[in-house]
């Protein structure tokens, strides 16, 4: 793992950038001291938009308003 400083990182932010794409892992410091690691996102955080519109509907269907519409809701809070 590469270490630059804070004033490069600054100054080559887009390179560094291209090479943390690559796969690199770059520490940024700060008067010799480590403050920042760029690295590649990991990709098992991606989050798959369809399971997560089923995850709300099931929400959906386990509450309700309980009879109150969005618009009285709306209403009781200019009051």
């Amino acid at each position: 793992m590469e270490t630059v400083g804070a004033y490069e990182a600054k100054t080559h932010l887009p390179k560094l950038l291209e090479r943390v794409l690559k796969g690199e892992h770059i520490t940024i410091t700060k008067h010799g001291v480590p403050v920042a690691v760029l690295h590649p996102p990991n990709p098992e955080k991606k989050i798959d938009t369809k399971s997560v519109i089923v995850e709300l509907k099931k929400f959906r269907d386990k509450h309700n308003l309980g009879g109150i519409s969005i618009r009285d809701m709306i209403e009781e809070g200019r009051r």
